[in-house]
């Protein structure tokens, strides 16, 4: 039996669990939370997979078994280990440390002779040699006289070393190691991965025909020092699908592989490959794995784990890819892009890279605490992704291993301990710094308007020059009396000025009408902010209700202008509401959340609502004024709130931007809270409320805001009068006199109003802002801890790496630049290693975030140093570094295992044969909806919220928490690339953290691969799989009649070839059984074709489509289609 049939029938087999699986789905499924009709058709798919598996499959095990190169749905083959080093104590040739010596000295010396100072035992150290060989622990030459010797060979009650209670032991062979490197000198090597790497000359090889490229050389060489050969090249339709998932992360279209097969062009391969390269798929594939690195999410991740507004910096990343940005640009512009001169919006956006980290906004919370796991976070991540060091080890003491100190790891960390953010995080998706992001297609007009809006600020100030000696002489003469009655009138539906001071009542005017309120008990009289009364909230009693006030629908414009003082902190609630919460929250109010003003106008909540919220709070215990006003749109970007008198910034806060249905409701207007609940604010106090059915122009607020504060002024005598009083008085004058001024005003705020309205379409980014005039430093923190400061020290690099030229900044940017630099040995070291192991599974450094004595070596060192300085010298091209290795003959391997191989290269360490291993789990998914025709390559734009088990957010969400409930999208949301899924950080999409995705909550520069029963559930029974296993199967029905040319079409789009005489007998076999089941159980087949939202053609005969639906199923399940 052939290869390909063996792994059809194992896949088949697969599907159903070797026979055990089969038994839990349908129980796995219902635990899960999914409806009913998920939970049958999940139940269908049972007695045929293990049906074949019986007939096909368990008889194909018996007849020949598979390769091993077949055996799936493997996670990632057998594990990797460290490259056989082929040497022992009598191999011929010197000894080098760093290859032979240092493993074995880290591994069981260094914790207790090693670079941690704190940790050192009898004042020894073994990781350098003059203190090595000081007190004669080494003689060099002599290993007979060496401590060391008579230590590692002395029995357990002469002081042997490791000892006994450390758990560790020498091998004999590890010791004759030890005794022949001192006999030979015992010559000590810097830690290769610190030494700059050089460009090594290529090794000779004997079979001179087979390198394409440089890379070859070097992998061929290492064979034939092994006496291995390389695997023949792959076959064409094998090649066309691995480059386009390295290079897209999506399967080839079936015409795509055809051409690739049938061009006879000499240069067929190349140009494939830079059609890819140029694919924009490429940069989100790229960008894929950069979120992995950048700890990239949609949420707070700690307390609430509240929405975080930050895919902004996701879109960055792919364009940056796309644009095959350098990468030492691209390194540049994400850690210190604020700091370049004149920074871009994008290169803002990029430095939200170091924004990704979780924060918190938990009540009780010591923020100098968190500021410095901020600050923590961001070192260790740099450490990771650009040194692929592990500098975490030295926050609590010296690096027991490598030659990082503490004060090394905090000098470092200052550089990211000079930001202005702070420690709370708000529960709010803007937490600043932040930076208004517009789309695309609006940025044009936006920076235009932001360069209007200057220009029209200039003209006021002049024309506030212009007539100044005409306030002059109004400033002599004006009256209170005469300022009073300035205030807009037109359209002014309620107005209660809430003064009274004293009693239960309180008098107010609907429309000129006077009324009274009865108050209630939830209020007291207080201080008003001009000598007078005003009302003061309390947080327990009754709300007040006004029946007839704010009666406003959808399509109706209107303004809320009102005087408030905020004197306790953390006040939430609201101020005045005409709001259902019985019927989902209908209607609107005026909010206070944390002290930021806001506004809710609602049809059902969330889902058809907006919130808008006021970035910052109201200046605290002091007498504000508000106004909202609101143009009857619908939209968010048509409300505009304004704090004194001056247009704020604001958020949505709402998934939505827009409100549909109606929001009028029958309810009364009420204070201190909503419609049938109980006053929520405190010591909040309020006076002179209106309520206009139109929005007021920025001239009338302004005049609304100063009217009563400038009558107080001018009741003062002239002598009185502060020179800030007349500013403030001659700003309203302006406004309210002069005519130029108040046309100017009218434009900026129409400018203003614009701008406002392209912020409100688009997002926001998260960005670094540096404290001004401030140096960066940090403390030396005893044992970590933040309230346990030692020395002060300025930001500084690593002393055991070069050090920072004079020339540059001891800021970001110095550090970015420092690491770009040609001496530096691990940046391009570190990113060609990464991008390998993107490719080949696995790096040529296997410890990927470890280069140091603690990592794993290289496999191929000079193979590794080659593609650095390549890499470098390239211009940091990342483009060219991946058309070099996709177009070597390595890489064009068949992923054929041998008996040979299997004895001496195993793990593929060695590269004797092509890439093969499990996919990612976003790669999976997407592979469905590709092969479906459902995926929507849209390119960008905010995170949706696919398919997802009911409860996952609910079990590990607070109350309040704007996540707690998962919403599920739908349309083309539900078929988007999974890179653009909402990404939780406590509770990640559920089928991709079974794929072993991480939960984003730390750096992951490698993820696990493992094989486990719950992943086969995932692509067996998640509705997204059998939803696009249905549509393809669909797909094929609607193709041709013949069964054949059915799967055939299948085939094409799943395997990316066509089907062997022998598969095709199988499958057909199954299908018999599939169309016999269906027929007779007509309401499971129904069952099974209403899975997901895609609706299914109706023209269909519901049993046929059932059957085909688990013929595609079982055929996007095989490991040949799981494996790359």
């Amino acid at each position: 039996m052939n290869r390909r049939l063996s792994r059809l029938l194992i896949g088949v087999g697969g599907i159903a669990g070797a026979g055990v699986l089969g038994c839990f789905l349908l129980v796995a499924s219902e635990a899960s939370g999914r409806s009913p009709t998920e939970a049958s058709a999940a139940s269908a798919v049972v007695p045929f997979v293990a049906s074949t598996w019986v007939q096909a499959g368990a008889s194909a095990r018996t007849a020949a078994a598979p390769s091993p190169a077949s055996l799936g749905p493997s996670a990632s083959g057998p594990a990797v280990a460290a490259p056989a080093q082929g040497l022992n104590a009598f191999t011929p040739g010197r000894l080098q440390y760093n290859r032979d010596i240092r493993p074995i000295l880290a591994e069981n010396c260094f914790a207790c002779h090693g670079p941690d100072s704190a940790a050192r035992k009898a004042d020894l150290r073994l990781d350098r040699r003059e203190d090595a060989i000081a007190g004669g622990a080494i003689v060099p030459g002599k290993p007979d006289q060496s401590e060391l010797i008579h230590r590692i060979y002395a029995s357990d009650g002469e002081g042997l070393m490791p000892p006994a209670n450390s758990k560790k032991k020498l091998t004999e062979e590890q010791k004759a190691l030890l005794k022949r490197w001192i006999a030979e000198g015992a010559e000590y090597q810097p830690h290769w991965s610190l030494i700059p790497p050089q460009r090594p000359p290529l090794p000779a090889v004997q079979d001179k025909s087979w390198p394409k490229n440089p890379i070859d050389y070097f992998i061929l060489a290492e064979l034939e020092k092994r006496g291995l050969k390389p695997a023949p090249e792959a076959d064409r339709r094998t090649l066309a699908r691995r480059l386009a998932l390295d290079l897209t992360g999506l399967p080839p279209d079936p015409a795509e592989v055809e051409a690739f097969v049938q061009d006879r062009d000499p240069n067929y391969y190349e140009k494939y490959v830079d059609k890819l390269l140029a694919s924009p798929h490429w940069g989100e594939h790229r960008a894929r794995y950069w979120l992995d690195y950048a700890r990239y999410a949609d949420t707070h991740g700690i307390h609430f784990d509240n929405y975080r507004e930050i895919w902004a910096y996701r879109d960055w990343v792919i364009d940056a890819f796309n644009a095959n940005m350098p990468f030492d640009q691209f390194t540049i512009e994400q850690l210190a892009g604020d700091l370049l001169p004149n920074p871009t919006l994008d290169q803002l956006i990029a430095t939200g890279f170091q924004r990704n980290n979780i924060t918190t906004n938990e009540g009780g919370v010591i923020p100098e605490e968190y500021i410095v796991l901020y600050a923590r976070d961001r070192t260790e991540t740099f450490a990771t992704v650009w040194m692929g060091m592990t500098l975490n080890c030295a926050v609590c003491h010296d690096h027991k291993y490598d030659p990082f100190t503490m004060r090394d790891f905090y000098s470092l960390s200052a550089f990211f301990n000079n930001t202005t953010q702070g420690a709370m995080d708000g529960n709010i998706p803007d937490t600043p710094p932040v930076v208004p992001v517009p789309r695309r297609e609006d940025r044009p007009r936006y920076f235009q308007l932001q360069r209007e809006i200057a220009a029209v600020k200039q003209q006021m100030e002049q024309r506030r020059a212009a007539v100044k000696p005409e306030f002059d002489k109004w400033w002599q003469t004006a009256t209170p009396e005469g300022v009073l009655n300035r205030n807009p009138l037109e359209g002014l539906h309620w107005h209660a000025p809430l003064n009274e001071g004293a009693g239960t009542k309180a008098a107010f005017a609907v429309s000129g009408q006077v009324r009274h309120l009865t108050l209630g008990d939830g209020y007291v009289w207080g201080a008003g902010s001009r000598g007078g009364k005003a009302l003061t909230f309390r947080a327990s009693g009754s709300v007040a209700s006004i029946p007839d006030v704010g009666d406003f629908g959808r399509t109706q414009p209107f303004t809320v202008s009102l005087w408030i003082k905020v004197s306790r902190r953390n006040v939430t609630g609201a101020v005045l509401a005409r709001m259902d919460p019985s019927q989902q929250h209908r209607g609107w109010d005026v909010w206070l959340e944390g002290e930021r003003p806001g506004i809710h106008i609602i049809h059902n909540w969330p889902d058809d609502a907006i919130k808008i919220v006021a970035n910052n709070p109201l200046p605290y215990n002091k007498w504000n004024h508000l106004t909202i006003t609101y143009d009857g749109t619908g939209r968010a970007e048509g409300v505009t709130i304004s704090v004194n008198g001056a247009v704020v910034p604001v958020s949505v806060v709402t998934p939505t931007k827009v409100v549909q249905g109606e929001i009028r409701t029958p309810v009364p207007l009420t204070l201190n809270g909503r419609h049938g609940g109980q006053s929520r604010l405190d010591n909040v106090s309020l006076e002179d409320v209106r309520i206009y059915t139109r929005p007021l122009h920025a001239a009338e607020v302004m005049q609304l805001s100063r009217t009563g504060v400038i009558a107080d002024v001018l009741s003062k005598p002239l002598p009185q009068r502060t020179t800030q009083e007349m500013q403030e008085a001659f700003t309203w004058w302006l406004q309210t006199f002069d005519a130029p001024s108040r046309q100017m005003q009218e434009q900026l705020a129409r400018l203003q109003q614009e701008e406002a309205a392209i912020r409100a379409r688009g997002t926001v980014a998260h960005i670094m802002q540096e404290r001004p005039n401030s140096e960066p430093m940090a403390y030396i923190l005893f044992r970590g801890e933040y309230d346990k400061r030692r020395d002060p020290v300025k930001a500084d690099v690593p002393r055991v790496l070069p050090p920072m030229p004079p020339d540059l900044p001891r800021n970001r940017l110095g550090l970015a630049r420092w690491l770009c630099r040609p001496e530096h040995p691990l940046m391009a070291r570190v990113t060609v290693n990464r991008f390998w192991q993107e490719v080949f599974g696995t790096g040529l450094v296997k410890t990927t975030g470890d280069f140091g004595v603690s990592g794993e070596l290289p496999s191929h060192p000079e193979l590794l140093d080659w593609l650095a300085v390549e890499f470098r010298e390239s211009g940091w091209d990342v483009k060219k570094l991946f058309r070099l290795i996709v177009t070597s003959a390595t890489y064009r391997q068949a992923a054929v295992l041998t008996p040979e191989k299997v004895e001496k290269d195993r793990d593929n360490r060695l590269l004797s044969r092509g890439p093969r291993f499990r996919m990612d789990a976003e790669m999976i998914r997407d592979y469905a909806l590709a092969a479906s025709g459902l995926l929507v390559r849209k390119i960008g734009g905010p995170s949706v919220k696919p398919y997802q088990p009911d409860g996952v957010w609910e079990a590990v969400a607070m109350i309040g928490s704007n996540t707690r409930n998962y919403k599920r999208d739908s349309g083309e949301n539900l078929y988007r690339r999974s890179m653009y899924t909402f990404w939780k950080r406590a509770a990640p999409p559920a089928s991709m953290e079974i794929l072993n995705a991480p939960n984003r909550e730390t750096c992951c520069v490698r993820r696990e691969r493992t094989n486990t029963p719950l992943q086969a559930l995932v692509t067996l029974n998640d509705v997204q799989f059998v939803e696009a296993a249905r549509v393809l199967a669909e797909k094929a029905l609607l193709y041709n009649p013949a069964d054949e040319a059915r799967l055939d079409f299948i085939a094409r789009r799943v395997l990316c070839r066509p089907l062997e005489a022998r598969e095709v007998q199988v499958l057909r076999e199954s299908l018999q059984d599939l169309r016999s089941y269906y027929t007779q159980n007509p309401q499971e087949a129904k069952k099974l074709i209403t899975y997901g939202e895609y609706k299914s053609d109706p023209r269909l005969e519901a049993a046929e489509l059932a059957a085909w639906t688990l013929i595609a199923n079982q055929l996007l399940n095989l490991d040949e289609v799981l494996n790359k």
